[in-house]
């Protein structure tokens, strides 16, 4: 089952009749309010001397202490420029700490997530591994393995058509993490492998599912992932511009995609124009670049695309609540989201490479 939140047919057809603009996809939502918003002025703030590069990932724990992964840091491994600095912050947004200074794992950073426990996780797509911290900073868990430095072939990863069969308990490429309520783990790996991987909590390697397509249960760049209180997991199937849906098991349920109505005119933050009807593809409209769920009893899904640029109110079942600024390098304005964090319906974080900044948004929502 696809779920698409379009129109009925006959309202589709009464609005194409008064000649009103149906943008981003054959068939948009179009009663989808914009939701009122402020953004937090320095919602983090660096010590002199400390500075973000691309804000790849962010997240918040328990305490409301904010996690920022960045793409800054830049040092020399053995065959490219490395970078990826995870940085603490208070509630307050009063830098605490940096942790894994140093760490091997660091090369290219993606994200980092939360989990329950307030274990802290990141994924690093350059040194292709899963890094899991304690809440005081400790490597409790390493997941995958990155490539020896001395080998003479150690390169960047190429990106074979059709991609080289995958392999159990290594990533190539590997983008997020999330777990379902039992603590098993889910990653999704990535930009070359394209699949879901399942991790019990012990780090032993229970299966994968997925490949490269757009059928059901196939993916083109998995590049962010979240679960819900029943242990589905969703996956932002990025180029093929939707939200695939399964259960623990790996079993497809559902498909979602974002078709909401906005103006053609509107630039891309960077780059030439690009196509407002475009249906695949990573800069399609609605093309999931970033998604997280809120805790809580009724749970709803935030998705962020890179053009027209905005960030997507949910429910679980794939209807647009509402949508939330658009592009640009001003505050309450996005360039290229790379991951949300949600620790309440109305608060968010967002990470944009762009800018080099985190954004604290408060929503005020009708």
């Amino acid at each position: 089952m696809t779920v698409t939140g379009c129109e009925e047919p006959d309202m589709k057809a009464w609005m194409l009749s008064l000649g009103l603009f149906i943008g981003g996809a054959a068939c948009a939502q179009t009663a989808v309010p914009q939701i009122a918003f402020d953004s937090v002025s320095d919602a983090i703030k660096l010590p002199k001397d400390l500075y973000l590069g691309e804000a790849s990932g962010v997240a918040v724990n328990s305490k409301g202490h904010i996690f920022v992964f960045s793409r800054g840091n830049t040092k020399g491994p053995a065959y490219a420029t490395a970078a990826a600095q995870l940085l603490e912050f208070d509630a307050d947004g009063n830098f605490l700490r940096e942790i894994g200074k140093n760490l091997d794992a660091w090369s290219f950073a993606h994200t980092v997530r939360i989990d329950l426990d307030d274990n802290i996780w990141a994924t690093d797509k350059g040194s292709n591994l899963v890094v899991k911290f304690n809440s005081e900073g400790k490597v409790l868990m390493i997941l995958g393995r990155k490539q020896e430095a001395s080998d003479e072939d150690t390169a960047p990863l190429k990106h074979p058509k059709p991609p080289l069969p995958a392999e159990d308990g290594r990533f190539r490429q590997v983008t997020d993490v999330t777990w379902d309520p039992t603590g098993n783990i889910f990653i999704s790996d990535g930009y070359i492998n394209s699949r879901i991987a399942k991790v019990d909590k012990f780090g032993n390697w229970v299966k994968s599912w997925g490949m490269r397509g757009d059928k059901p249960g196939e993916f083109n760049t998995p590049h962010s992932t979240a679960a819900d209180a029943q242990g589905h997991i969703y996956v932002a199937d990025r180029f093929n511009r939707r939200i695939q849906v399964f259960d623990g098991e790996g079993s497809f349920l559902r498909a979602m995609t974002i078709d909401v109505a906005f103006d053609p005119a509107v630039k891309p933050v960077i780059g030439n124009a690009l196509d407002p009807s475009a249906t695949s593809g990573t800069f399609a409209p609605g093309a999931p670049w970033a998604i997280c769920i809120t805790p809580g009893p009724n749970q709803v899904l935030y998705s962020a695309d890179a053009y027209p640029g905005r960030i997507y109110k949910l429910s679980l079942d794939g209807k647009v609540l509402g949508t939330i600024a658009g592009p640009g390098r001003q505050l309450k304005q996005f360039g290229w989201v790379h991951e949300i964090a949600c620790p309440s319906k109305n608060v968010l974080y967002v990470a944009e490479l762009l800018n080099w900044r985190v954004q604290k948004l408060l929503l005020h929502p009708n």
